[in-house]
């Protein structure tokens, strides 16, 4: 068979998707309920075309070719429906891509990925992250007022993390001992008057937002927390800093670099909807045994998980429950989440183009 795609003249076979035949003469549609070698599954909608010859809008990653098809995969009235698309994906996507601690940071350091390597005893990482983001420059945190700790959401259930001390304390590790090293970042520290609001650095992305939020959904952060952590303001060594470290809630997406959803969004230039429709709350299930974490918020429901889940029907697995637009994925109503994907937990986080699956670090 042969189609036109964009006016090129493209040779098919039958059995054959227009996504499929795009991709081979390079013509990029994108996706984000598509993978190949699973089955197609139209959800997202963003990977819609137009069919020249009907005037009618299909999806390329189930839509199969015919004969003579005459295909438009980036004209303007395609532009729009992909952004609508992604305008009503991100309209129920309860997540924010940045916590606020680095949104609000005038430098933009990355405090999440911080607390994540103390917490995990990986401070000579820690270390060289502090350095890499300052570089030969001053560390803003002695001027600033601290509006990462204003803004930490820890703040609201009992006191905001140590972000400023732990920052300082990390930073002045490494020059401990060298007292002219000391001396020269002490000289510029005290005597730049730059103001560190005027030295933003943090790469303006696009960045969905939670909406508004109950009482109780806030506490959903906590479960990533170590049990009952001991609290320290002073930061006097590694042990109290990677102890501090680990009562941050991980409010950031654990996918902020790895989003498909994101990436599109910017692309095509789709600003995050003001009101969300709660279709899910803010919670995070938690598997103790294989340390999956889900987060139905952040879902958007393309089907991936559900059907690599599939391949392998002796485990239990996610599943769609209830119907319609309440419709969501979880474990099925008969099982708890501790049974959910022993096996192929890894795949299911691979294959999902949002935050809503990960593993805890």
């Amino acid at each position: 068979m042969r189609i036109k795609i964009n006016n090129i003249v493209a040779e098919a076979e039958s059995g054959q998707t227009i996504l499929e035949v795009a991709g081979k003469y390079g013509i990029a549609i994108p996706t984000l309920c598509h993978k190949d070698g699973t089955e197609h599954y139209s959800s997202c909608m963003v990977c819609m075309v137009k069919d020249n010859k009907t005037n009618g809008y299909i999806p390329s990653c189930t839509a199969m070719v015919q004969d003579g098809m005459d295909i438009d995969a980036s004209g303007d009235e395609v532009l729009i429906i992909r952004k609508k698309a992604l305008e009503l994906l991100l309209s129920e996507h309860r997540a924010e891509c940045e916590a606020q601690c680095r949104v609000v940071c005038p430098a933009g350091y990355n405090i999440p990925l911080m607390n994540r390597l103390l917490e995990s005893g990986k401070a000579k990482e820690a270390v060289s992250l502090t350095l890499s983001e300052t570089g030969p420059d001053k560390l803003r945190c002695y001027d600033c007022p601290g509006y990462c700790e204003n803004a930490c959401r820890r703040k609201k259930i009992d006191l905001p993390v140590s972000i400023r001390n732990i920052k300082i304390f990390l930073y002045e590790s490494n020059t401990r001992g060298d007292n002219s090293r000391k001396a020269k970042y002490q000289h510029n520290i005290t005597n730049n008057n730059t103001s560190v609001v005027d030295n933003y650095i943090l790469k303006k992305r696009f960045s969905s937002r939670i909406g508004r939020l109950e009482d109780d959904e806030i506490n959903e952060w906590l479960k990533e927390c170590n049990g009952e952590i001991k609290r320290y303001r002073d930061i006097a060594d590694f042990e109290c800093a990677g102890l501090e470290a680990a009562s941050c809630m991980h409010c950031d997406c654990r996918a902020a670099d790895n989003c498909r959803l994101r990436d599109l969004a910017e692309e095509y230039g789709v600003k995050d909807p003001k009101g969300k429709l709660i279709n899910a709350p803010i919670q995070k299930k938690i598997n103790s045994r294989s340390g999956l974490i889900f987060e139905n918020a952040k879902c958007i429901k393309c089907g991936l998980c559900v059907r690599i889940c599939e391949d392998d029907a002796a485990s239990p697995a996610l599943c769609f429950i209830y119907r319609g637009f309440i419709s969501i994925i979880s474990e099925p109503l008969t099982r708890e989440f501790d049974d959910i994907l022993p096996d192929i937990a890894q795949k299911c986080i691979d294959i999902c183009p949002t935050g809503a699956l990960g593993r805890i670090k």
